[in-house]
């Protein structure tokens, strides 16, 4: 009977997150004012009372989900998991909670991704979208027959849970498999309000540019394993983890393989720790008698 930990990312933001933490604990105090130092500016400032809109900057957003999900673990008391995951971002989170990062190194890195990303989402304007009800190994032969057809890059990006499939790619790779993808079934095929590729081979610039920033960081054997992004299988070995942070920019989220994989290793009940509850709705789709619970 393993208890795991998972952490949300990108998308779980919302004005006023982190406020409650801070101004009832001294340590999550503590926290975001190492924060705003390492930073360079008052994030802080900008969770708890920006707007939506502020909150949707790469930049700001990315640093501010990690933050909550880290404030939040490291206030509670007592806690060992037996196993952590992340969705996207969140393996930043899990990396902490696992003592393979520590909390300043970790915001580092995840500010140089969140620029990172955002200047690959720049120089190639792409896009994101939802496709429900299919089935992955169609969703993938539809991909595969964009990018052979037109030479438009389209391919799974996050595979959140059974009948929930993002795709990543061109703005015209994605028009056309979300046409592909009505036509051969799907319920929707709906195009996100995102500014960039994510998980694609078009964040091959932001790999390159966080791949150094990971190399010249020092990442510890951690005290419970994590199960990646783009291998969905318990991992250990600092250089491993290293590598696989690293593909995570432009492999896919195999969020539904990595949330089976730890109920094979035994996981019986799963808590989400940082803003929203995206993440317990997503693996009780996945198995519905998991115990799901959130920590924020």
């Amino acid at each position: 009977m393993a208890h795991a930990y998972v952490f949300p990312g990108q998308g779980s933001q919302f004005s006023g997150m982190g406020k409650n933490l801070y101004e009832s604990n001294p340590l999550a105090k503590e926290l975001f004012e190492q924060a705003n130092d390492i930073l360079g500016f008052r994030i802080s400032d900008a969770m708890f009372s920006g707007s939506d809109e502020d909150l949707k900057q790469t930049n700001v957003t990315q640093p501010a989900v990690f933050l909550h999900s880290v404030v939040a673990y490291k206030t509670l008391s007592g806690v060992k998991p037996d196993m952590v995951a992340g969705h996207s971002l969140g393996e930043f989170s899990s990396l902490v909670a696992n003592n393979t990062l520590n909390f300043e190194d970790a915001l580092r890195l995840v500010s140089i991704r969140a620029k990172a990303m955002q200047k690959a989402c720049e120089l190639n304007p792409s896009t994101m979208a939802a496709v429900l009800a299919l089935a992955d190994d169609k969703v993938e032969e539809i991909c595969a027959e964009v990018l052979r057809e037109t030479g438009e890059i389209v391919v799974p990006a996050n595979y959140n849970c059974p009948g929930q499939l993002v795709i990543s790619g061109s703005i015209i790779g994605i028009e056309i498999a979300c046409e592909k993808m009505k036509m051969a079934g799907a319920k929707r095929a709906l195009v996100l309000p995102v500014g960039g590729a994510f998980h694609s081979p078009l964040m091959l610039p932001a790999k390159e540019e966080l791949a150094a920033a990971i190399e010249a960081t020092t990442f510890n054997v951690p005290s419970c394993p994590v199960y990646q992004n783009v291998v969905a299988h318990a991992v250990t070995d600092p250089v491993s983890i290293k590598r696989n942070l690293i593909d995570q920019l432009t492999g896919a989220v195999k969020w539904t393989q990595i949330v089976q994989a730890m109920i094979t290793d035994g996981a019986t009940r799963f808590t989400e720790v940082g803003p929203g509850k995206v993440l317990q709705g997503l693996v009780q789709k996945v198995n519905k008698e998991m115990v799901v619970d959130g920590v924020n």
